[in-house]
């Protein structure tokens, strides 16, 4: 097959993690928000809505093999592959190319999701946050990064699993997966399992104009980074295991 351009990476893995943090923030602020229709706590409906965010994100950002999260480009190049999708090499400047392309889709998406809730967002201000990234129910650094590195350790190493399975499911599997993570493991920090899209969503909130929104917790940014990033490379260095 032909070498994917790494522009074509770029726009790829740049629309499948905005379509991805669109929808993912949007059913949380469809949740959080004041005066939507799914205002009300649902946390189920909240794991769905993730999950099925991550499907749609995947089928749009498909040509790039639909990463839209630098855990993933971490545990498949710790895991040893040759190439990140077909036709696309395993190289720095493609690992480089991945990650900004999700970092900037993340972004996007949120300011779509925003817009969306513009007026919601102006109701609840201090909520906002809460819609954009992460954060944990206990304040507890250690632990709640140890729940990040055992929820990405899952994605990641199911993913990479995937490959050896006689059937692919492609986006759906992933999806569900993504679901039963956040139904299971989500309650101690909101799972991020994903740099970008806390990261993304985080520097949004930073820089929209939502009068009184409160500061976007620098303090706790680290987590949902460093987090996955660990469990992402425990993943790819365990994933060709014989089990």
């Amino acid at each position: 097959m032909d070498q994917v351009g790494l522009w074509t990476v770029f726009g790829s893995e740049f629309v499948g993690t905005a379509v991805l943090v669109l929808l993912g923030v949007g059913v949380v602020a469809n949740v959080a928000l004041p005066l939507t229709y799914g205002n009300g706590p649902s946390w189920l409906l909240v794991n769905f809505g993730w999950g099925l965010a991550v499907f749609a994100g995947v089928y749009a950002g498909a040509t790039s093999g639909a990463h839209i999260n630098p855990a993933v480009t971490l545990g498949i190049w710790v895991s040893g592959a040759d190439e990140y999708a077909p036709g696309v090499p395993i190289t720095l400047a493609a690992t480089a190319v991945y990650v900004v392309g999700q970092l900037l889709g993340a972004f996007t998406g949120a300011v779509l999701a925003w817009l969306a809730y513009r007026r919601h967002y102006e109701q609840a201000p201090e909520a906002a946050l809460g819609t954009f990234s992460t954060g944990p129910a206990i304040k507890s650094p250690v632990d709640n990064v140890v729940t990040e590195v055992i929820g990405t350790f899952v994605l990641v190493y199911i993913i990479l699993r995937f490959g050896d399975t006689p059937t692919q499911i492609g986006p759906l599997a992933v999806a569900l997966l993504v679901v039963g993570i956040g139904a299971s493991l989500g309650g101690p920090t909101g799972y991020a399992i994903n740099p970008a899209r806390d990261l993304g969503p985080r520097i949004a909130h930073a820089v929209l104009p939502i009068r009184g929104k409160g500061n976007s917790n620098w303090g706790y940014a680290w987590v949902p980074v460093v987090g996955p990033l660990i469990g992402a490379a425990l993943a790819g260095a365990l994933s060709h295991v014989p089990i």
